[in-house]
């Protein structure tokens, strides 16, 4: 039984080299993802779609729950707390709600209509079948918090650049989600145009705005980049070809 499930957990896993078995579930997997990513281009959905949903939803509740049934493997412990280790993990979770737009098929009731936007975290499962996004998810892991602090850094400035420019430009905005929306969009230094400052006080915030902006970009970057330099130079890695 052990050796079933150990074998079970290997297909599931990403397919090392040799295993045949393993590299076409990862292929199978890859292509439903794909085909259950479709219904998000169309309007309207048809029976092709609805027979797309079924099916694509088929099969990631067998890979769900072939996971859990395998997630003392997974979180290499074997207890009961595994498995509800695992159901809480990012990606265990991201499968989970993979599963839940077929419940609008089944109960088309309108308050539901918006699970149909969860297809789209179906692509998040890519990652498990790539080992370029397995490293950048590695990567991911190991700067969060540092970009956890870059998020706190930036949003504080948002609010207070908004504050400020609502206080300085009263007739420019409405309301004060306005003057986060200008803050924002200045911050990433895009400036659509559509709300600009009129006096010169107001002008030389949205000036400081972008130049934070680029140091707050170039901050992360940075950051993400020396971690991914790192992970790709490990030459024992379990991902090395």
């Amino acid at each position: 039984m052990n050796e079933t499930k150990k074998r079970i957990y290997e297909v599931l896993e990403v397919s090392s080299i040799g295993d045949k078995s393993s590299r076409a579930y990862d292929m199978l997997m890859t292509t439903a993802v794909i085909a259950g990513m479709v219904p998000l281009t169309l309007k309207a959905d048809s029976i092709y779609t609805i027979i797309i949903e079924i099916m694509t939803t088929i099969i990631f509740s067998i890979d769900y729950c072939a996971r859990v049934y395998t997630a003392d493997y997974k979180m290499g412990y074997i207890s009961a707390k595994a498995y509800f280790a695992y159901i809480f993990t990012p990606l265990a979770i991201f499968d989970f709600l993979s599963i839940m737009p077929i419940i609008y098929f089944i109960l088309p009731i309108p308050a539901l209509r918006l699970l149909k936007l969860f297809r789209a975290f179906r692509v998040v499962k890519l990652v498990r079948y790539s080992k370029t996004m397995v490293i950048i998810a590695n990567v991911l892991r190991k700067v969060k918090t540092q970009l956890f602090a870059v998020l706190i850094l930036i949003t504080i400035y948002i609010f207070v650049s908004a504050m400020l420019i609502f206080q300085l430009e009263p007739n420019l905005f409405e309301t004060f989600f306005d003057a986060l929306y200008w803050a924002t969009i200045s911050i990433t230094t895009i400036g659509y145009g559509d709300i600009y400052p009129t006096t010169n006080i107001g002008r030389f915030i949205t000036m400081i705005s972008a130049l934070v902006g680029v140091a707050v970009i170039a901050l992360p970057s940075g950051m993400i980049t020396a971690a991914y330099m790192n992970e790709i130079s490990k030459k024992k890695s379990k991902y090395e070809l």
